[in-house]
């Protein structure tokens, strides 16, 4: 662990946690030392493109990329030359914006909680996962147990699963009936959203529309099962993503990739095999 740029084989990262894809690069939240890496994947050069590697202890309005100070940044998103940030740590979501010098805090006051509303309004609780889907950046705001959704257009905020700083569980249903706890993954595949519900061991699928949450795969306690559906098992589920029919899902506690095939809701574990 540490900090260090350079070659891909000898650079350094102190817990790194979520990835974005934009314009040639490869965007690295590194959470503990409190930075937004670069990857360029033509050369596999590492390079720092926000951060001071000193974390923010109160809130900002951002400034200069590489001279204001973050506070452990959990996930990415890439949007029309914007990099979203889920600024875990200020509970506030910010944007490097597309001159890729300059940092925003975008959406969020810094008080901790659960309030719609304008994004400068708005307020969040440990904002830990982040999907955009057309013009909606979807957010898994882990502390207050719910998802929630930002016109990027508008920018006015609203919740579609959650009630509360304190309000959580595990219940399907719909809108306000339905509960997580915890949740840090989302990603978005057409029109529904997949949630990881970290501290629930499932995957659950959301309908943004009718704010319908179902479970697709997990039986609540924490292992190592494949299988199909409510017969697999997971131990803290983090962060996911969507490819070809399936999503991957990093099962934290397991130190393990599983895959859920959407159409069967099959859980297998992938083969992982380092250089």
């Amino acid at each position: 662990p540490g900090w260090l740029d350079g070659p891909a084989a000898t650079c350094r990262f102190q817990s790194p946690e979520g990835l974005a894809l934009g314009e040639g690069g490869l965007f690295i939240a590194d959470t503990e030392n409190h930075l937004i890496r670069r990857l360029d994947l033509a050369s596999g050069i590492v390079t720092t493109v926000a951060g001071t590697g000193e974390q923010a202890l109160r809130w900002s309005a951002g400034g200069p990329a590489r001279q204001t100070p973050l506070s452990s940044p959990w996930d990415l998103a890439w949007h029309q030359g914007a990099l979203y940030i889920a600024m875990a740590g200020l509970h506030q979501l910010w944007r490097l914006e597309p001159d890729g010098l300059t940092l925003t805090a975008w959406a969020g006051t810094g008080g901790e909680g659960l309030r719609d509303g304008h994004r400068t309004e708005a307020w969040f609780a440990q904002p830990s996962g982040l999907a955009v889907a057309g013009d909606r950046l979807y957010v898994a705001d882990s502390e207050s147990s719910a998802i929630r959704e930002v016109d990027l257009a508008s920018g006015q905020v609203r919740t579609i699963v959650g009630t509360g700083l304190f309000d959580f569980g595990d219940v399907d249903g719909v809108g306000e009936a339905a509960r997580l706890q915890h949740p840090l993954g989302v990603t978005a595949v057409h029109d529904l959203l997949y949630v990881a519900d970290t501290y629930n061991h499932k995957i659950k699928r959301l309908s943004p529309r009718t704010r319908m949450v179902m479970t697709v795969a997990g039986s609540g306690e924490p292992g190592r099962d494949d299988g199909t559906g409510l017969a697999a098992r997971f131990f803290e589920p983090g962060g996911l993503s969507a490819a070809a029919g399936a999503l991957y899902i990093a099962d934290t506690n397991n130190h393990a990739i599983r895959r859920l095939d959407l159409a069967t809701a099959r859980v297998t574990t992938v083969a992982v095999r380092l250089p």
